[in-house]
């Protein structure tokens, strides 16, 4: 796909003034990748908040409501290809950013919704339950697309899911056709990895896990894997390509000793990674493959 061909998505989540993560780490992303973004900014951070308290501006849930409505109404929404949602700072502004969803699928019906449901990570959440239900009821089932981690994936269907069989029947009653379910279960020792689950069929990508990594690893995999199925790639091969890339960032990233991803030096990563990720097909709980 030629670069002036691309498409431009418009990507709704957290800023940070220091750091890689949220829109921070998703814009960039996708512009590396070539993809241009228009970024709209649930909330404003100073840094993130694992590093401490701090400053959190909201904007009134009128004003950014007329934001998104200027952008549903604008005469370029022709040029947008893909909605990409993650960290949203006040449940009101889920209505909002579902009208925007429909305006760009009634200009375009072939554009791609991803949802990443940032509410929670480690058995706990830390976005309100009326936040996690927005999401949940509204933005979850018009998704082409979703990207949970296993916590809130469990969150999301109300259980404790124990095994990758467990996280794929619960990604496939989700509803979006593609589901990613990172920090899904390794079969290698010391490892983790992104559960692929879709039309009944389950792939594993492994690697090796990296304790302590820094934030915003769910925002940069969300991000590059839409940025993937966008270029055409299968969504096996985009797994693939995504998986590496990230634990290739996230490798470079903590032997330097950074606290934040260090994305600006490891662009080149994001579009051709090295790193070797290992590849498994599981048998789906189903045990058929939907017609």
């Amino acid at each position: 796909m030629e670069s002036r061909d691309r498409p431009a998505v418009i990507s709704i989540s957290s800023h940070v003034a220091r750091g890689s993560v949220g829109n921070r780490a998703a814009a960039f992303a996708l512009e590396a990748l070539g993809f241009p973004v228009w970024s709209v900014p649930t909330v404003t951070l100073p840094f993130h908040p694992g590093h401490g308290p701090g400053t959190r501006i909201v904007p009134p849930a009128e004003a950014f409501a007329g934001l998104v409505d200027d952008l549903a109404g604008s005469p370029w929404l022709k040029e947008v290809g893909a909605v990409l949602t993650g960290y949203f700072g006040s449940p009101d502004q889920i209505a909002p950013t579902v009208r925007l969803i429909e305006a760009v699928r009634r200009v375009n019906p072939e554009a791609i919704v991803l949802c990443d449901p940032a509410t929670g990570d480690a058995g706990r959440l830390y976005q309100p339950e009326e936040t996690l239900a927005a999401i949940r009821d509204h933005l979850v089932p018009i998704a082409d697309i979703a990207t949970p981690n296993r916590f809130e994936l469990e969150f999301l269907c109300g259980l404790e899911l124990s095994d990758n069989r467990d996280l794929a029947e619960a990604a496939s009653a989700l509803g979006p056709r593609t589901v990613v379910v990172t920090s899904a279960f390794a079969m290698l020792r010391g490892g983790t990895g992104n559960l692929l689950v879709r039309d009944f069929e389950t792939v594993l990508a492994e690697h090796r896990l990296i304790e302590n990594a820094p934030k915003g690893v769910g925002d940069l995999t969300s991000a590059v894997f839409l940025a993937r199925i966008l270029s055409g790639a299968t969504p096996e091969k985009a797994l693939q390509a995504t998986t590496a890339a990230v634990f290739e960032i996230l490798a470079r990233t903590t032997k330097r000793g950074a606290d934040e991803l260090t994305l600006e030096t490891d662009a080149d990563s994001l579009k051709h990674p090295m790193a070797m990720v290992q590849m498994r097909r599981l048998a789906h709980p189903s045990g058929n493959r939907r017609a």
